[in-house]
């Protein structure tokens, strides 16, 4: 996949300097050429050649002692001599903007509005700010490290130099007026005391901008989202915490969806014991299951194969925290290293549809995908390499049809660059909240499928990607809502780690609270509706903004009701497809009445 690199459109400065250019070239040669009649006209006045070139560059100093004589002229010097002061205004104006650029820039970026702000000198943020301003946002960077006129010029995008932690380097770069920040040095510390110094910054803000916060540790990012999602509530600005493997491997499938034959099992292969296995084990299981959702055979499994000296006891690692990967896949593990996966039996038959090979030394991981043409007969499909610091590589492999620098082995080999594709904003922004939105909407689909409701009969029975922005909504606040119902189970949510009775455990988290929590959540969506402008009224008109449900819980239709308690049910599981679990620490606190997302 190709992306425009920022600044190859000619820019509007650009242009007005060539016109600007060719003013003065033509003031110079009608100005010779006029001035070499003239000679001839008045032989007493200029002498030979050298007076000829003195006073054609006095046409450009605004006063000429040859004009001090009366007229007439040649048209040629007529012209030169209004040309030349023009050129000569043009570029005093030009070196004036020069001088001035970086206090216009500053100036500039501390009134910006509705933009991005990347923290960051890493190679990460460089990327980002770069898609960011490729996709036609606008940008300032803060970084510490100076910025060149050049990379101005080449990147078109504002930048900040100063300490990113500091509040007025910060404010600086527009952040109160900003829609999204993100913090991305190579320093998790530091990302951290960004979002603290954003945070304090934006408490009076009505629209805060969101927040992303770069982890560089997987498990440290899963424990950081745990605690963000039981705080929530405590804080106005819209925080999350990702890594970059993450975000990735959603770009991943994304962009090249795993294809399906309906008379054969598809067959993954994942190979190598490097970071991204785990995170792309995962995402490949809940892209299968939103695709055979979509399809409507969700009991369809896919068979995953792993590669890896730990092949088992990492298999076992992913189905404690992630338990619906054996629902959604067959999982079977190879202990063996990366270089003998040639030898599995499917490789014979060409039976794999795809193939990750995710080597610790991404090196030796693209040097055997290089060099073993049995690897590349052993798939129908594509086999992807990750890589992190091969992304020229990469694009020397998959640029676009003219700029192919080597061969893609008739479309099997492809680089994939994770940093790259971790840098689309579009799914950063996909964040914790979100998903989980989505995951509530999914259950609500199965839910109502069960009860006999077929797609498309309600404005709510539709994939995610169809729903109406206003359920959208509901269900996202209905996660936001999350740590106040924690708050009251006296519960907090932890990476799930497995074992056996963890499931019952969580779910026991809850039961004796069901029918409060219902209840509360039914109020909080009828307090938002009505906050949107909806009224109570029979039957239900969308356009009109009329709802059945808009009442009393006591005066709601059973069925109602236990829609209600499903969705409260369905939340140690939502939270499980996530990696997390509830932990009961205490009875909690008294329930009062306060807050259903699809309430279709």
């Amino acid at each position: 996949m190709s992306y425009l690199i920022p600044g190859t459109a000619r820019p509007v400065a650009w242009w007005l300097r060539v016109v600007f250019g060719v003013i003065g070239l033509v003031a110079s040669v009608l100005g010779y050429v006029g001035l070499e009649r003239l000679s001839q006209i008045r032989p007493g006045v200029i002498e030979d050649r050298y007076d000829i070139l003195y006073y054609d560059l006095q046409l450009f100093l605004l006063s000429a002692e040859l004009f001090e004589q009366p007229g007439p002229y040649p048209w040629q010097l007529q012209v030169a001599r209004f040309m030349a002061p023009l050129f000569t205004l043009l570029a005093v104006a030009e070196a004036g903007r020069l001088l001035l650029a970086t206090e216009i820039r500053r100036r500039r970026a501390r009134r910006a509005s509705g933009h991005a702000v990347v923290c960051g000198d890493s190679q990460f943020a460089h990327m980002l700010a770069d898609r960011l301003h490729a996709d036609g946002g606008r940008v300032v960077v803060v970084r510490s490290e100076p910025f060149g006129p050049l990379e101005y010029r080449r990147r078109r995008y504002l930048g900040v130099v100063g300490d990113p932690t500091n509040a007025e380097v910060l404010r600086g770069a527009g952040l109160p007026r900003a829609h999204t920040v993100y913090a991305c040095t190579d320093d998790d510390d530091r990302n951290h005391a960004i979002a603290n110094t954003a945070n304090r910054m934006i408490q009076d803000r009505r629209h805060p901008p969101r927040m992303y916060v770069q982890v560089h540790d997987p498990e440290m990012c899963l424990s950081l989202q745990a605690r963000r999602l039981g705080a929530a509530g405590s804080s106005r600005l819209r925080l999350d915490y990702f890594h970059v493997d993450d975000i990735a491997a959603r770009a991943l499938y994304r962009h090249h969806p795993l294809p399906s034959a309906p008379d054969r099992p598809t067959m993954v292969l994942i190979a190598g014991d490097g970071s991204f296995r785990r995170t792309l084990l995962v995402e490949t299981a809940r892209h299968w299951r939103a695709h055979q959702a979509d399809q409507g055979s969700p009991d369809r499994r896919l068979r995953v194969d792993l590669v890896a000296p730990d092949a088992r006891s990492e298999l076992a690692l992913a189905t404690s925290r992630h338990p619906f990967l054996t629902e959604v896949c067959r999982l079977v593990g190879y202990d063996r290293d990366i270089t003998g996966l040639v030898g599995l039996d499917h490789f014979a038959a060409e039976g794999y549809d795809r193939i990750y090979l995710c080597a610790p030394d991404e090196s030796n991981g693209l040097r055997f995908a290089l060099d073993t043409p049995a690897l590349w007969r052993g798939a129908r499909g594509v086999v992807f390499v990750p890589v992190y610091r091969q992304a020229a590589l990469a694009a020397a492999f998959h640029g676009d049809a003219r700029h192919d620098l080597l061969d893609e082995v008739h479309g099997k080999l492809r680089l994939y660059p994770v940093l790259t594709h971790a840098s689309e904003a579009q799914l950063i922004a996909e964040d914790l909240t979100e998903r989980l939105a989505e995951q509530l909407h999914l259950r609500y689909l199965s839910a109502r499928q069960r009860a006999g409701v077929r797609l498309g009969e309600a404005p709510a029975m539709v994939p995610w990607s169809r729903l109406p922005e206003s359920l959208r909504s509901a269900n996202r606040s209905h996660v936001q809502d999350i740590a106040a119902k924690l708050l009251k189970l006296g519960c907090v949510v932890t990476p799930r780690h497995g074992g056996a009775g963890d499931a019952s455990a969580a779910r026991w988290a809850i039961d004796d609270r069901v029918e409060q929590l219902a209840r509360l959540e039914h109020e909080r969506w009828c307090r938002e509706r009505r906050s949107e402008g909806w009224t109570y009224g029979e039957p239900r008109d969308d356009a009109r903004r009329r709802h059945h449900l808009l009442r009393p819980w006591d005066e709601l239709p059973p069925a109602a009701q236990e829609q209600n308690r499903e969705e409260i049910r369905a939340l140690p599981d939502v939270l499980s497809d996530s990696g997390f679990e509830l932990i009961r620490l205490g009875p909690g606190v008294p329930v009062q009445r306060g807050g259903s997302a699809d309430a279709a």
